[in-house]
């Protein structure tokens, strides 16, 4: 919900599409100003746009040597007037988004699906760069310090946070969605009945969260720091989104998951295991991911170990390939693993019991007729073929609608479809989802 949240507020607030959302409550102090980060040596992905970011739990002050005077020179930090947002959005009605800045407001249509009350009071935060071109001349890296020693060893890119949205006062977020004859979400894999259900959700933002960020890279030489610039890798990636959704997407996965069309059965059969299982459990999916990334990153000789008897199969195969295959390999489980990293648990659990049922490849063809029809286009609605969602048994019509609209996509008796909340990212990660689980099961 967090990070449904903090997208919202950097999509209404960041127009430039600069900052970039914290995806994790329980992270966000460490992306406050003059933290330190790890940026991913990984592409960005279409379902993805933002770079992949990785805490490092130190901050720039952490790693610099005392200045010549031996005082501890602190950079500025300028704070912003304060914006406040609001969303109101009521079930079986549309909703509306003010945002105040000042005394100026602008209002935009909300979603109609769920009751949504949320109110917020942000404010920006960030450094003065003439006084981070001070501490730079001041005071040098402490090229011994362990976290450098090891940004050495791996020759990783080094980021600092130099801007932050975050909440100047405690805020409460309430969603209620409301499902009735089985074409609203929040249907699990083991509830098909079509009866008339609530799910009522909330989070509470403290005070001070961080929401957003803008970073700079750092480039260290010889114990001197100097501050890079931001490539604007998100705004191409979002302008060939714009241009043509469906075929970005598809080019995307088909080279990602090259590899897994040269695979033996069985081989495919030993990576959708460890998949599947995964998708069962988040701490395994974190896991794989890690070890998946960290193959990438070593120039050889790295060992496979796990404790998870879902894994081993896989990682003992990997670990018996020669390099070039097995990069090839860890690259395309890595891009299947972000895409099912974006969808919500109860849809993990919806594709399980899809690929019991068998139903995933006429699933792809529903999905991929949603992103042709123009998701990303606005919140128009259009028509869906009726035998995209004929099926031989009526829980699996049930199964794969709840699927969709968990994406942001309203599923209607009437054979349209409603996109909300500019779900793009969000039918896209579901497309991928389904492509590899098609292709990794053998699905015609």
């Amino acid at each position: 919900m967090f990070k449904k949240l903090t997208k919202f507020i950097v999509n209404e607030m960041d127009p430039g599409e600069e900052l970039v959302p914290v995806e994790s409550i329980a992270h966000n102090e460490h992306f406050r100003p003059l933290c330190l980060l790890i940026k991913k040596r990984k592409p960005k992905r279409i379902f993805h746009p933002d770079p992949y970011y990785q805490h490092s739990r130190f901050t720039l002050q952490d790693v610099l040597l005392p200045g010549k005077d031996t005082k501890m020179t602190e950079p500025i930090l300028e704070v912003s007037s304060q914006f406040t947002l609001t969303q109101t959005s009521a079930d079986q009605a549309d909703g509306d988004v003010n945002i105040s800045v000042d005394h100026a407001s602008v209002g935009l249509q909300g979603a109609a699906s769920l009751s949504n009350v949320f109110s917020i009071k942000l404010q920006k935060k960030s450094m003065s760069l003439q006084s981070l071109e001070e501490l730079r001349r001041e005071r040098n890296v402490n090229m011994d310090h362990s976290f450098i020693q090891q940004l050495r060893r791996t020759d990783t890119d080094l980021y600092v946070v130099t801007e932050t949205l975050e909440a100047s006062e405690e805020a409460e977020y309430k969603e209620c969605s409301k499902t009735g004859g089985g074409f609203m979400a929040r249907l699990y894999a083991a509830l098909f009945a079509k009866v008339t259900r609530e799910n009522n959700q909330g989070i509470v933002i403290p005070k001070g969260c961080t929401l957003a960020f803008r970073t700079t890279q750092l480039h260290i030489r010889d114990g001197a720091w100097y501050l890079g610039h931001i490539p604007m890798e998100v705004m191409v990636i979002r302008s060939l989104q714009a241009l043509s959704g469906k075929q970005i997407v598809e080019k995307e996965v088909e080279y990602s998951c090259r590899i897994f069309s040269e695979l033996s059965p069985d081989l495919l059969l030993t990576i959708l295991n460890a998949i599947k299982a995964v998708m069962r459990d988040k701490n395994l999916l974190q896991e794989l991911s890690q070890k998946m990334e960290e193959v990438a990153e070593q120039n050889g000789g790295y060992e496979l170990k796990t404790d998870s008897p879902d894994l081993q199969a896989l990682f003992s195969t990997l670990q018996h390939s020669p390099r070039d295959r097995l990069l090839q390999l860890a690259e395309g489980i890595t891009y299947v693993l972000d895409a099912l990293h974006e969808l919500l648990e109860d849809q993990l659990l919806l594709l399980l019991e899809s690929l019991e049922r068998k139903i995933v490849s006429q699933q792809l063809k529903l999905v991929s007729t949603l992103l042709e029809c123009g998701v990303d286009k606005g919140n128009e609605s259009f028509h869906v073929d009726a035998e995209l969602l004929s099926f031989p048994h009526e829980e699996e019509q049930m199964l794969t609608i709840a699927l969709v609209e968990l994406s942001g996509v309203q599923l209607q008796e009437d054979e349209s479809a409603v996109p909300r909340d500019q779900p793009f990212e969000a039918v896209a990660a579901l497309f991928v989802a389904l492509y590899t689980l098609n292709l990794l099961s053998g699905s015609k």
